[in-house]
């Protein structure tokens, strides 16, 4: 499964709904929310910061990813966003492909 480094800063109604629940139900809803997605919640910390919360799951494929960020996003009391993180085998077997590039300035 894929794998995602996500990261996410509160609105000013977000922290008061974190400061009402505090930060083991908010990770016990977010693991909950994550695994009824068919995902699997690896790492859970809150920072100080530009973020105030990241995390690293996976998820069956990028659309379930997507969807996910979708309806954080669209709550309006999160800012979120993902990074797709690459595996060491992949970055191994992207070592191997060979991709014709021309970078700006170099045509013609």
């Amino acid at each position: 499964m894929p794998a995602y480094l996500w990261q996410a800063s509160y609105t000013s109604q977000g922290v008061k709904g974190l400061m009402k629940d505090g930060g083991t139900k908010r990770k016990a809803a977010i693991k909950q929310m994550i695994e009824a997605a068919g995902g699997k919640l690896h790492a859970f910390y809150f920072s100080f910061g530009k973020d105030d919360v990241i995390g690293i799951a996976e998820f069956p494929d990028h659309a379930t990813a997507t969807a996910l960020s979708l309806s954080i996003n669209g709550s309006g009391v999160v800012s979120f966003h993902s990074t797709v993180l690459i595996t060491p085998e992949e970055m191994d077997a992207a070592t191997k492909k060979s991709i014709a590039y021309q970078p700006p300035g170099s045509i013609g």
